[in-house]
């Protein structure tokens, strides 16, 4: 009995799963984030895999890494990542999700957690976009989403637009006025990354910007289904955002919306299991938390 690898990168945690060729899971450990597109580049996300990775020899693995966007950020960590096992897999970490939350060969997964990402498979075709940002024509993910409601607070409170919660929302979190908040951001003294730690009041207030970001991810839905050539699929939802309102707003859109019971390592986990073992992982995987 061998044993296999699933691991699960992304921009704030990376997960890593071990277990055996029969499905019994083995270890579960969790650590820092590994995105390939940060100082460390692919080089510094594949150490940071390493580091969480126990020693043995796997037969195979499946690393699923935010970052592995276009085919020259796969052919790098595929390159970097051949010492893990006798047969490794490197793609996007929004193929975890997909694993994670269905068998169906029709199937399309939408992340949206600090970004967002689409992508989907019917057999063998797999339809995927850059998604690397405003750049590529990509808007969504509470860091997107936080940087225009600031953008939208500030011209409320000086004037320029119509009055919005969004003042109050940022304003109670932070405890001073909004343009000194992007004072702040603008000079370096607050990483943008915190502001999408008001993310979710913005959610659950009901603000426009919501309709926008779920009318956004019905899109990618779509144009996934064009692109395959299917009108059906099961459609896996998941990331931090996807809590309360916004999946009220995408379900009823989408054909058959599914968010995985597991986390999305288990994905890559199930991307190297076959037959009985997939389904004994699924049934044993339950329930476990990282480094416990």
């Amino acid at each position: 009995m061998g044993l296999v690898l699933g691991v699960d990168g992304g921009n704030s945690k990376t997960d890593v799963v071990v277990a055996t060729t029969d499905g019994e899971p083995v270890v579960y450990r969790r650590g820092g984030g590994s995105s390939s597109h940060g100082p460390g580049g692919s080089a510094g996300c594949i150490e940071t895999v390493a580091s969480l990775v126990p020693e043995g020899e796997y037969d195979r693995a499946a690393l699923f890494l935010c970052g592995a966007d276009l085919p020259h950020d796969i052919e790098e960590l595929t390159a970097l990542s051949q010492h893990f096992a006798r047969d490794v897999v490197v793609d996007n970490d929004t193929f975890a999700l997909l694993y994670a939350g269905t068998d169906r060969e029709d199937a399309v997964a939408v992340v949206c957690g600090a970004g967002i990402n689409c992508i989907g498979r019917s057999g063998e075709r797999v339809a995927r976009y850059p998604a690397l940002g405003w750049e590529t024509g990509d808007w969504g993910g509470s860091e997107m989403v936080a940087r225009d409601a600031l953008f939208l607070a500030n011209r409320a409170a000086d004037g320029r637009d119509e009055p919005t919660e969004l003042v109050e929302i940022f304003e109670r979190h932070f405890g001073k006025p909004v343009v000194e908040i992007g004072a702040d951001v603008h000079y370096r003294r607050m990483p943008q990354a915190r502001l999408a730690d008001v993310v979710p009041a913005i959610v659950e207030s009901g603000h426009p910007l919501v309709q926008r970001l779920a009318d956004e991810i019905v899109l990618l839905v779509e144009r996934s289904l064009r692109d395959l050539g299917i009108d059906d699929c099961d459609t896996v939802l998941g990331g931090g955002m996807f809590a309360g309102r916004l999946y009220d707003l995408v379900a009823p859109r989408v054909p058959n919306p599914r968010v995985p019971a597991l986390p999305p390592v288990a994905g890559a986990v199930l991307a190297v299991l076959d037959g009985d073992a997939r389904d004994r992982f699924r049934g044993a995987f339950g329930g476990w938390e990282p480094n416990g």
